[in-house]
């Protein structure tokens, strides 16, 4: 199929492109960027006037449990997405079958402790890792599954979580095998951890203190990128009656964002029953940037952190911009998010690999 979205304005995932454009879509592909009214249309015209063209966006913390979840996601504007621990193996197969096309990328199942909340839930018995040769097994099985990367829950000493001995075999572990480690880390003392073993990237921001000065230090010096969560955290502050502990994630996002840490969109959306918060697929990764502008972005920072930047660290190649040849992984809103981020949730359509989905 071949359409043109005329008159609009593009964020191209890294900034806002000067002046209007018609944009040109040849099957899944952005096939021509040209100055509004140079050219004629081509194919279905799709009227851009007051409004806003921006790659997809990507979530970059989700978790799957059917299929309704990434028809939630398209709704919401999302077109990719980092699953943040599915299992087994051939659940994750019939998710792929059932995404609409979505890519997401997943760890499989997540590396837990003996005794952390994660080690009550269904199914991973055999993902506790309580010795330094259990965590190099299950690493080992994990690449052999073909996941994309590790997930390691942390908690701080004394909460359940793995050891620290056990912690860093998994990470070197993984290093060898060319995966990267992703860390649940919701407490600073699980941050600290992370940042100690070192972990590539951190999500979720803590509720419960300050992260000292001199781990944001190492987070900046070992190039950790930070995934905050911040709506999950705000929806658990206020499922636990301690909604003023929000401010302490407040102040980690304000705090590594001045520091020049990588920040990525990820909103810790899921379905499943007896999960420690709802937020909504789709809904939950427009709530997370608005959350990241009030925690010091600017409209352009977290929309690139739920574009381009989060395109890069989870590989989706060709996504999360706008530019010749780039997938037709699209998303108009009527205004201008770049400088009022509110924008991004009054969408008037969404393409996904060229296909209009909403």
């Amino acid at each position: 199929m071949t359409f043109t979205i005329t008159d609009t304005a593009v964020f191209n995932g890294r900034e806002l492109l000067a002046g209007r454009y018609d944009v040109r879509v040849d099957g899944d592909t952005v096939a021509a960027l040209v100055q509004a009214g140079t050219g004629d249309p081509v194919g279905e015209v799709v009227d851009g006037a007051g409004a806003t063209l921006l790659p997809g966006l990507i979530d970059g913390h989700v978790h799957f449990r059917q299929a309704v979840d990434f028809e939630a996601l398209l709704a919401g504007g999302v077109t990719s997405a980092a699953d943040m621990a599915s299992w087994p193996p051939e659940h994750v197969a019939e998710l792929r079958s059932h995404s609409g096309g979505i890519v997401f990328t997943t760890p499989g199942a997540p590396l837990i402790g003996p005794a952390g909340p994660h080690s009550h839930m269904p199914g991973l018995s055999d993902s506790v890792i309580d010795s330094p040769e259990a965590a190099r097994r299950e690493v080992a099985a994990r690449a052999a599954q073909g996941v994309d990367y590790i997930k390691l829950v942390l908690e701080a000493k004394g909460r359940g979580g793995p050891e620290s001995d056990a912690a860093h075999a998994a990470v070197d572990a993984a290093h060898a095998a060319g995966l990267r480690v992703v860390a649940h880390a919701s407490s600073v003392g699980a941050i600290e951890l992370g940042v100690a073993i070192g972990v590539d990237i951190l999500t979720h921001a803590p509720l419960d203190g300050a992260v000292s000065a001199g781990t944001i230090k190492r987070i900046v010096e070992q190039g950790i990128v930070v995934v905050p969560t911040l709506i999950m955290m705000r929806t658990v502050a206020e499922a636990r009656d301690i909604a003023p502990a929000y401010a302490n994630a407040i102040a980690f996002v304000a705090a590594i964002h001045h520091a020049g840490v990588v920040i990525v969109a990820g909103s810790d959306a899921n379905s499943a029953p007896g999960a420690p918060a709802a937020v909504f697929h789709g809904t939950g990764a427009r709530d997370e940037v608005g959350l990241l502008v009030n925690a010091g972005l600017s409209p352009v920072e977290a929309l690139r952190a739920a574009t381009e930047t989060s395109a890069g660290l989870f590989e989706f190649m060709n996504r999360g911009v706008v530019r010749l040849g780039s997938v037709a992984d699209l998303l108009l809103v009527n205004g201008a998010p770049t400088t009022d981020i509110t924008a991004v949730g009054d969408i008037r359509g969404v393409w996904l690999a060229g296909r209009r989905v909403s």
